[in-house]
């Protein structure tokens, strides 16, 4: 998955429900600041509990079936299967869950938390993304980004949200009031402080 560096650069508008397609940053969206993947989670081995696994040792892939739970570090993926495809080597699995939904989450630095869930959920160990198919929906905080498929790129926190091919889902971006409202009581509070560096001595 290639890195998205595309943003937008306006205002947040003050809406409660907005449809947006293309790309968009998940800190603007939410009216905060960036802030990343936890970094040591990338540093942590990858845990897999299921009650079943079956393991093709020839074409280096595992197959976990019923209650799988994948953690690295803060990082969850909850599915009912799993298939892990490792014929790349170590440090370069694909891991693809599958649920009705499946379940991911992953703790922000700073302090949030990210949560997503789809049909279909995967993770690229070696590019720290994971995509989101099917009846996708991703939330951080007060913000809430739904479509047919989403792509995730944790270390930097960006996304890639998409509609279905046919054109009749679209995707669906929901701003909370209260973060309108923080935003603005932040605004009023920094004016005065701005006004007075501004004085004349």
């Amino acid at each position: 998955m290639k890195t998205i560096t595309q943003a937008l650069h306006k205002a947040i508008p003050a809406v409660s429900k907005q449809l947006i397609s293309g790309v968009c940053t998940l800190g603007l969206i939410a009216g905060l600041n960036l802030a990343h993947a936890d970094q040591s989670d990338f540093s942590q081995p990858i845990t897999v509990d299921a009650k079943s696994q079956f393991v093709d040792g020839k074409n280096k892939t595992s197959i976990f079936k019923d209650d799988v739970h994948i953690t690295q570090g803060s990082m969850e993926i909850k599915a009912d299967e799993v298939e892990v495809i490792a014929t790349d080597g170590e440090g370069r699995e694909v891991f693809i869950a599958r649920g009705n939904p499946a379940i991911y989450a992953q703790d922000m630095d700073d302090g949030t938390r990210v949560s997503a869930q789809a049909n279909v959920i995967t993770y690229e160990v070696s590019s720290r993304a994971i995509t989101l198919d099917g009846n996708a929906q991703l939330i951080r905080d007060t913000s809430m980004v739904q479509g047919d498929l989403i792509q995730f790129d944790m270390q930097n926190e960006q996304l890639l949200a998409q509609s279905s091919e046919d054109g009749e889902t679209g995707v669906t971006t929901i701003f909370r009031p209260e973060t309108f409202r923080d935003l603005q009581e932040q605004e009023e509070r920094d004016e005065p402080q701005s006004e007075q560096q501004d004085e004349p001595r």
